[in-house]
């Protein structure tokens, strides 16, 4: 059975492969970009000097996020931090901006909710830590609401939020991948939101190493079995799919990441879709694949179980994944939360 990638590549990913260089199209997007810096710097100094109002909450704060554009794997992170938070006595809660949503206010996110309702990625983090989540636009009012309806929460994890000045925040996490920095040039010419020299207190390479004396620290996320959606009850380990004509599909920020874990286990893919990131699955990318068995990411699975004609389908299987994090980098976040 031969590994073949047939890849749906959407306008994300078209761009992403653009910002890996700095060829004709990125250097005639860069005057745009010096225009993009400009409203980057005067939007900071606004803040430093109290003309854009900052809040400072009663509990310490961890933003997690990224200067890149796109997923880095920043949710992973995010529950791998609220099982190390409670593992040494804490009680965190999970703030988020919850991409996607319609509503104007705050919601606390409930498992039995949908994806439309709350975004995918906050569900994700509710069903699987039974953290209090809550969303909304103004990150502030959403940890502010949580603190009144969790008094015994004592930190909050900001689910992205790094350009989010309005927050104040104990601890920055800045997270990257394999890809790096692109091009190294600020959007639209490049993939970056802030310039590279944007500081902050820890960095996190996902699928990379840690470098000693530089406050940066390596992740990996991991999977090793697949549920089957409509009956979790059901497992398989990704290295027992023998002999089985297997696809998979993602709808993340990077999807290739998720089929070269599927490949580190030994999985042969007879084919791959790579669909935009936080694809809502209003129509079923699934019906014309010829495959025993489609795996897909849990944060997509979120979506499909609530779709006609893919919430029925026996072939979707979701692979849960973990992220780890090295020892250092979970003692020098306990040691700069208590001071």
């Amino acid at each position: 059975m031969s590994d073949i990638s047939a890849k749906n590549y959407t306008l994300e990913n078209l761009l992403t492969q653009v910002w890996q260089s700095r060829g004709l199209i990125p250097c005639l997007l860069l005057p745009f970009s010096v225009i993009f810096f400009l409203i980057i710097f005067f939007r900071r100094i606004l803040y430093r000097i109290g003309m854009f109002p900052s809040s400072t909450l009663p509990v310490p704060v961890i933003v997690v996020g990224n200067i890149f554009i796109g997923g880095t794997g920043k949710t992973p992170l995010v529950i791998c931090l609220v099982s190390v938070l409670r593992a040494h006595g804490y009680s965190p809660g999970v703030i988020s901006r919850g991409y996607g949503t319609k509503a104007d206010t705050v919601i606390e996110v409930k498992p039995e909710l949908s994806a439309a309702q709350t975004g995918d990625e906050p569900l994700l983090i509710v069903r699987k830590c039974a953290v209090p989540v809550f969303v909304g636009r103004d990150r502030v009012a959403a940890a502010r609401d949580l603190l009144a309806a969790y008094p015994g929460t004592d930190v909050i994890i900001s689910d992205d939020g790094l350009q989010h000045y309005a927050l104040g925040r104990t601890i920055e996490i800045q997270l990257s991948d394999t890809r790096g920095h692109g091009n190294g040039w600020l959007l639209p010419a490049g993939p970056l939101r802030e310039p590279i020299s944007r500081r902050s207190d820890f960095y996190v390479i996902n699928g990379g190493t840690s470098v000693a004396n530089a406050h940066t620290y390596g992740m990996h996320i991991t999977g090793a079995h697949a549920e089957q959606m409509v009956d979790r009850q059901q497992s398989l380990g990704l290295s027992s799919m023998k002999n089985r004509r297997i696809a998979a599909v993602a709808g993340i920020g990077h999807p290739e990441r998720f089929f070269e874990m599927l490949r580190s286990q030994g999985v042969v893919l007879e084919s791959v879709i790579a669909l935009p990131d936080h694809f809502d699955f209003s129509t079923n990318p699934f019906v014309d694949i010829k495959a025993d068995i489609i795996l897909i990411t849990e944060k997509d699975a979120v979506k499909c179980s609530r779709t006609i004609g893919s919430a029925q389908d026996t072939r979707l299987w979701t692979v849960p994944v973990e992220a780890s994090i090295t020892e250092p980098l979970a003692q020098d976040i306990l040691e700069k939360l208590r001071g």
